[in-house]
C-alpha cells in the first residue's frame, strides 16, 4: 500500500524494523481485532493496539465508567465518569490515533451473540473478568478458527496465554487448562480482593505484544504455554499446557 507522509512519520519506528517494515505495518492497518473488556486489561491493550495502527478495533463492554475504575483503567479519564466504557474508549483512541476505526459493542457477550461478534474479526483478545465470558470466547474461537489471546489478573499476579486449538495437536484450548470454572469463592473479583493498578498495565501490555506478534507472524507464540507474572517477586514463570484428548471443546473424542 501507499503510505502518506503522516503515516511514515507516525509508524516510523515500526517501518525501520526489518521484522515489520512496510508490509507488516500494512498488515496491521488491515487487521480487525476484537477486544473484550475495556477495563484494567483492555485499557493498555487498546491504547497500544491503537498506537500501533491496528486498522479496526472492536470494543465489547456493557459497563459504565466509575471513579473506582480510574486507578488502573487508563483509557478512561475522570471527565467520563458515568459514560459507557465503549464510548469512552472510542473517544480516547480517536484522540490517540484518528486513523484507527473503533467499532463499539456496548453489550454483554452471550450464547446468542458471541459467534456473530467473533466472526467479524481476525483475532480476539480477552480482557474480561468472568469465567462465563472466557468459556464462551474459547468455544466460539475454536469453532470459528480465530486466535484467542487471553489474560487474567489477581491482586499482585497475572496470567497470559494464546489459544489456537483449531490448528490441531499439540495446541490446547482454554478448557484444556481449566476444564470447569472454579468455585466462586475461590477466585474473588477485584472489587473484593483489590488489585495493584500497575499489574493490569503489565499484563495488558504483554497481551498487546502477543496480539501484534500473531498479526505479524513474529517470534514464538504462547500457544501451549501459560505465562505467569508475580509482581511482588518481579518474576515470570512459564508452564506448558498439554492438550487434553478428553477436552469437551477440542478433544479428539469430540
Amino acid at each position: 500500500m501507499d503510505f502518506t507522509e503522516a503515516q511514515f512519520q507516525r509508524y516510523a519506528r515500526h517501518l525501520i524494523l526489518p521484522e515489520v517494515g512496510e508490509e507488516g505495518q500494512a498488515r496491521l492497518m488491515a487487521a480487525r481485532v476484537l477486544v473484550v473488556g475495556a477495563g484494567g486489561l483492555g485499557s493498555p491493550l487498546l491504547l497500544y493496539l491503537g498506537a500501533a495502527g491496528v486498522g479496526t478495533l472492536g470494543v465489547v463492554d456493557d459497563d459504565t465508567v466509575d471513579l473506582s475504575n480510574l486507578q488502573r483503567q487508563i483509557v478512561h479519564p475522570t471527565a467520563r465518569i458515568g459514560a459507557p466504557k465503549t464510548a469512552s474508549a472510542e473517544a480516547t483512541l480517536a484522540a490517540l490515533n484518528p486513523e484507527v476505526r473503533v467499532e463499539t459493542h456496548p453489550l454483554r457477550l452471550a450464547k446468542e451473540n458471541v459467534e456473530a461478534l467473533v466472526g467479524g474479526y481476525d483475532l480476539v483478545a480477552d480482557g474480561s473478568d468472568n469465567f462465563t465470558t472466557r468459556y464462551l470466547l474459547n468455544d466460539a474461537c475454536y469453532r470459528l478458527r480465530k486466535p484467542l489471546i487471553a489474560a487474567s489478573l489477581a491482586p499482585f499476579d497475572g496470567q497470559l496465554s494464546t489459544f489456537k486449538a483449531y490448528l490441531g495437536p499439540p495446541n490446547p484450548c482454554y478448557r484444556c487448562l481449566f476444564r470447569e470454572p472454579p468455585p466462586p469463592d475461590l477466585v474473588p473479583r477485584c472489587e473484593t480482593a483489590g488489585i495493584l493498578g500497575a499489574v493490569a498495565g503489565v499484563m495488558g501490555t504483554l497481551q498487546a505484544t502477543e496480539v501484534l506478534k500473531e498479526l505479524l507472524g513474529l517470534g514464538d507464540s504462547l500457544s501451549g504455554v501459560l505465562l505467569m507474572y508475580d509482581a511482588l517477586r518481579a518474576s515470570f514463570h512459564r508452564v506448558r499446557i498439554p492438550r487434553d484428548p478428553n477436552c469437551p471443546t477440542c478433544g479428539t473424542s469430540q
